[in-house]
């Protein structure tokens, strides 16, 4: 591999869906405990889905400091392990567990637009 095909190291790195989603949890997070209002949230989380770099992600989060806690993960997310093994092992019981997050996740859902609709008001 000659000079000019190597990854030079001042190159910037791409960003990854996940790490978009990342990103959007965090931002969620700042929302919920007041840090952004909704029109600056919903920008930010439409530019990090634009977002082609690691550098353009981590300028939407300078502002905001960080947490010592992981925000959880989105709301409509299940776990996907437990879900196969309770599958294999006892398909009503995964049937059960899916229905349950499902059900939680519009809880949750419709609780944080409700939130939304306070903070406009």
């Amino acid at each position: 591999m000659n000079d000019s095909e190597e990854h030079t190291p001042s190159a910037p790195i791409r960003a990854s869906n996940a790490e978009r989603d990342r990103v959007e949890a965090q931002l969620q997070h700042h929302y919920a405990v007041g840090r952004l209002t909704l029109p600056e949230f919903e920008e930010r989380v439409v530019v990090a889905y634009e977002a082609r770099t690691r550098e353009q992600l981590d300028a939407l989060l300078r502002d905001l400091p960080g947490e010592a806690e992981e925000p959880g993960r989105p709301a409509n997310v299940i776990d996907s392990h437990l879900l196969i093994i309770l599958l294999c092992c006892s398909p009503p019981a995964a049937l059960v567990y899916w229905l349950v997050s499902q059900r939680a996740a519009r809880r949750r859902g419709s609780q944080l637009r409700a939130l939304a609709n306070g903070n406009e008001t």
